[in-house]
């Protein structure tokens, strides 16, 4: 004879505790880590085009300037053309706050360092570039224009080339 199940002492039917969502299985784990990496990935490569075009975009700008001097001969207004160009670009490629306030001998100071490794070429602070402090307040002086046009060429390639920052 089978008894009643009420008098049988079966205890109840235990489900599991709900599976928790910490820590993560490790497909997610290293679904994670595959996004950050791609994130870091892309992130290099927008900086390296946009590096990229403002290179090229202010060597074109550099060109247009030799060309205008070229035509009026007006080395007044090419010294401050190049004076403009480099504080775009510096300003471009360089915290704000650590460029836009500098002026007279402290800018020329940053583009020295700024053009190579500690600082070593002084060819804004003592050779041609020294031009781009003294030409607003000697408006009879004379420039190498060629010279200063190659050490901006070679301040622009250096500081917005692939390898920068």
């Amino acid at each position: 004879m089978t008894p009643a199940p009420e008098a049988l002492p079966l205890r109840d039917i235990h489900l599991p505790d709900p599976v928790g969502w910490w820590p993560p299985a490790p497909g997610w784990w290293g679904l994670m880590l595959l996004c950050l990496l791609l994130l870091a990935v892309i992130r290099t490569w927008i900086g390296y085009r946009r590096r990229g075009r403002l290179k090229l975009h202010s060597l074109i700008l550099l060109q247009q300037l030799v060309a205008r001097f070229e035509q009026s001969g007006d080395e007044q207004r090419l010294i401050a053309d190049l004076s403009v160009l480099l504080r775009r670009v510096a300003i471009s490629v360089f915290p704000r706050r650590q460029v836009a306030s500098l002026t007279g001998v402290e800018w020329l100071r940053f583009l020295d360092q700024s053009l190579t490794p500690g600082g070593t070429d002084k060819a804004f602070t003592e050779g041609v570039g020294r031009i781009l402090l003294d030409a607003p307040y000697k408006p009879a002086c004379r420039i190498d224009g060629d010279a200063l046009i190659g050490l901006i060429r070679r301040w622009i390639s250096a500081n917005t080339g692939q390898g920068r920052r």
